[in-house]
């Protein structure tokens, strides 16, 4: 048994059990890599040529964002829920209502990528088991429509015997309409995406150690076919380098005319460094399981360290071959952009028949799952950790009996039923929802990144299992504020609405705080929260660090809303 204690809040029926090390966090969060599939089409569609350097550049700030998050993780060895758990108590001492932001924006942040994932991997199916048939000018039918229908363009001929050839069940819905800036439809997609959410869901009710297993075995199988998309491309010669020039951003998004580096351009950039920024910084979800680790001194930053290193070859690599095979304007094309055909691509560059197609098709959905799996893992202790802390509603306290916490599961489908409705109805209401999503995970990241230097001012006195050097919390700092510039310029590439309504989902908080403080808590929170810093609830009143967290507050958001108004199309 490890020497950690495993202290459990009064009234909560179990707990969590320390049953991995770094190696099973490792797994869990290999799921991160394949989180590339979401967006590779996005923002090749917006950002053209750029794109490869767009995921280079934002996986290089992920790896050096994640050496904060690393070290405060290292101070709350008793605490699940990830590193906005263990930034939240920073922020304690200064205001009540930032701390559970924190918590709550990375919770809406990763919470999606299950609705996500499963919307892409129902694609992928239902383009396996009742594919789109493709015709062309020359096709029997199409010369059959055009005898027969005098007078026709070519493309018309197209369009209408494809429609006519497209089974039912795509266009089939039980129920579809329109909500504000998005819409959402019970379709065929939908109803996949429910039973690969509930598959997610059993897996994880057998706790960390079950999910760990499972994982490993499906992390190898998505792992290596990602690593063969990225590699063989090259060696076989496939890459044709003039799909990297010139560099310079589109014109307009979704449209091959290259543009230039002034405004609408950087915006645009800033756009894809944006949406980017939900996948590649991703892996510091392998800190998520501090309370579960049997060593968490060590395993700790082994576990984020590894998955980063995991991350970066497969963030660098893959969009880089992508592009290099597929040029402008396949990176251009509908199903690319839409990420239905996305595997298909992917598949196409390592050559071989259809049942090698096929069998990567397969493994690319066995990566959305396992994307899935990580975010349900994630999400879910997240909610759980938050409600031991005093943060959210009591009822999300609860474990069963192997430890996972399955209030907090069923709340994430339930969630997530809704967002997949929206997700499923087209592309601009996916992006929507990502946009949305990404919002919270830039205020997180912007909360913690400023929360290393904090603690080191209220808490430098506390024993660090691994210490950053300093000068990477530093870097860690200002890569908030340049976080802040992709949020306030970049959101609007994917929806006008998309900031204000990521603002919106943020302060939603306050309410649900509100409830369980002031309502079920009584105005206090509960004492064990504030054990693993060796502090009581009156030490919370010496604010070291004095006026410098609202200065970095109020500096955040004056670049965000300064960003938004400069950076226009």
């Amino acid at each position: 048994m490890s020497a950690y204690t495993d202290t459990m809040p009064a009234g909560a029926t179990g707990q969590l059990h320390r049953t991995i090390d770094w190696r099973g966090a490792f797994w869990v969060a290999s799921g991160v890599p394949p989180l590339v599939l979401f967006s590779i089409g996005g923002i090749a569609g917006t950002t053209g040529n750029v794109a490869f350097l767009i995921w280079t550049f934002s996986m290089l700030m992920g790896f050096v964002q994640s050496f904060t998050y690393a070290e405060i993780a290292g101070l709350f060895p008793n605490k699940s829920g990830g590193a906005s758990v263990y930034g939240a108590t920073a922020w304690l001492r200064y205001s009540k209502f930032v701390a559970p932001l924190s918590v709550w924006c990375n919770w809406f942040a990763w919470s999606p990528v299950l609705s996500l994932g499963c919307s892409i991997a129902a694609a992928y199916i239902l383009n396996a088991l009742a594919p789109i048939p493709g015709f062309t000018e020359t096709s029997p039918e199409v010369l059959q429509y055009l005898a027969a229908n005098a007078g026709a363009s070519a493309a018309d001929a197209v369009a209408a015997v494809t429609a006519a050839a497209t089974p039912a069940i795509r266009n089939w819905t039980l129920y579809s309409h329109s909500l504000g800036p998005v819409s959402f439809s019970l379709n065929a997609t939908f109803w996949i995406g429910v039973l690969l959410m509930l598959l997610t869901f059993a897996i994880q009710h057998r706790g960390i150690l079950g999910t760990a297993n499972v994982q490993k075995v499906v992390g190898v199988l998505v792992i290596v076919p990602l690593l063969i998309v990225g590699v063989v491309p090259i060696l076989t010669g496939q890459i044709n380098w003039d799909n990297y020039s010139p560099i310079v951003p589109l014109a307009a998004a979704y449209a091959p005319e290259p543009g230039a580096w002034n405004i609408a351009g950087w915006t645009l950039v800033l756009g894809g460094m944006f949406i980017a920024a939900w996948s590649t910084y991703g892996f510091e979800t392998a800190v998520c399981y501090t309370r579960e680790f049997k060593n968490p001194a060590t395993d700790t930053f082994k576990a984020i360290f590894y998955s980063g290193l995991l991350c970066m070859l497969l963030y660098i690599l893959v969009p880089f071959t992508f592009q290099g095979v597929l040029g402008l304007n396949g990176m251009l094309a509908t199903p690319i952009v839409d990420g239905s055909g996305v595997a298909d691509a992917l598949a196409g560059m390592v050559g071989g028949g259809g049942l090698i197609k096929s069998l990567l098709v397969m493994l690319m959905i066995l990566a959305l799952l396992l994307a899935i799996m990580t975010a349900m893992a994630g999400t879910s202790r997240t909610l759980y950790q938050g409600s031991v802390d005093g943060w959210l509603p009591k009822y999300l306290s609860h474990v069963n009996e192997h430890g996972a916490p399955t209030r907090a599961m069923w709340t994430d489908l339930v969630v997530n039923l809704i967002v997949l409705a929206i997700a499923s109805a087209d592309a601009a209401s996916f992006f929507f929802i990502l946009a949305v999503s990404n919002c919270g995970y830039i205020i997180f990241n912007f909360l913690n990144l400023n929360a290393g230097w904090i603690h080191r001012i209220d808490n430098g006195h506390i024993a660090r299992p691994w210490r950053a050097p300093t000068f990477l919390i530093a870097a860690g700092a200002v890569l908030a504020y340049v976080n802040a510039i992709f949020m306030g310029a970049g959101a609007k590439v994917w929806n006008p609405m998309a900031l204000w309504a990521g603002l919106f989902t943020a302060a939603l908080i306050i309410p649900v705080f509100c409830f369980r403080h002031y309502i079920q808590d009584g105005g206090k929170f509960p004492e064990h929260m504030l054990d693993d810093l060796g502090i009581r609830q009156q030490d919370l009143k010496v604010r070291k660090a004095g006026i410098l967290p609202y200065l970095a507050l109020v500096t955040g958001l004056a670049v965000v809303l300064l960003a938004n108004w400069f950076f226009v199309f």
